[in-house]
């Protein structure tokens, strides 16, 4: 295994946080390592300083790319953390039809939504809510996420058998088609519900309207504290008042300096 240097690691470290937010901590130096020795190896370079320079200089975007998900994981499925899914069903939709009878618009965003199965989830969980009812609202889930690789894999919307582990088997008949093989993909009346777009929370955002539901859940592990207040700043202008931020439940954030109502576990409301 290539050892990285001092000097390499600070400048790796560096080069992410600045660009993604993302704190590589001196802990992560070995799964630093592990996780990129490969790519030094088969693209046949001397040492983490070239690489790193290479990665800065590619116009493609394509090295970037491949090195956030190195050092990342996208490890998620359907009804991960299923209470939150739970609140937004048996609470928030309620609340959410109530209050917007009129217009009949709800926005959604899930941010960091990895290889899609969060902003699935939520599509079915609207569709299975409002039933018959569902083509006379206007109900969208905004997927984003850094990475443009699981991005064309949510895209897609195939997934291996084990992604639906904890997902209702009549849910399973009604929104996927018969499996192909080792995979299973939603149906169209589900993915048409949901867009994705590559987008860096660290960017200033970009919407013309705000949303009433935010999920950003096990994304700001990888954030330090100054980071994650900034970023929970931003998730707190752009909801609509009254709205919704759920984060993982392994996170934690400074909601008093925010403006956020703690709500349970996990669950902020704006004020």
């Amino acid at each position: 295994m290539k050892n990285i240097t001092n000097k390499e690691f600070e400048q790796l470290r560096e080069y992410v946080y600045s660009n993604y937010g993302i704190n590589l901590t001196e802990k992560k130096r070995t799964l630093v390592m592990s996780r990129l020795n490969k790519v030094l190896l088969e693209q046949d370079f001397e040492n983490y300083s070239d690489y790193i320079e290479f990665v800065k200089a590619d116009p493609t975007g394509h090295a970037v790319n491949e090195l956030l998900n190195r050092i990342t994981t996208n490890h998620t499925f359907f009804f991960r953390e299923n209470k939150h899914f739970d609140f937004f069903k048996d609470t928030i939709l309620p609340e959410l039809e109530q209050k917007n009878i009129k217009t009949r618009d709800l926005r959604v965003w899930s941010a960091g939504c990895s290889t899609g199965d969060e902003p699935y989830t939520l599509s079915m969980l609207m569709m299975d809510y409002f039933k018959f009812e569902s083509t006379k609202w206007d109900f969208q889930v905004l997927g984003t996420d850094i990475s443009r690789q699981v991005l064309e894999h949510a895209k897609y919307g195939a997934y291996e058998k084990d992604a639906i582990k904890e997902m209702p088997e009549p849910w399973v008949k009604r929104y996927f088609h018969p499996p192909q093989e080792e995979l299973i993909q939603i149906k169209d009346e589900i993915r048409n519900n949901v867009v994705f777009r590559r987008f860096n929370l660290m960017n200033p955002f970009p919407f013309k309207r705000p949303f009433h539901v935010i999920f950003c859940r096990n994304v700001m592990i990888y954030f330090d504290q100054q980071t994650k207040l900034k970023l929970t700043k931003k998730f707190y202008e752009a909801l609509e008042p009254g709205g919704y931020l759920l984060i993982g439940h392994s996170e934690s954030i400074d909601f008093r300096s925010t403006g956020f109502k703690y709500v349970q576990p996990a669950i902020y409301r704006k004020g």
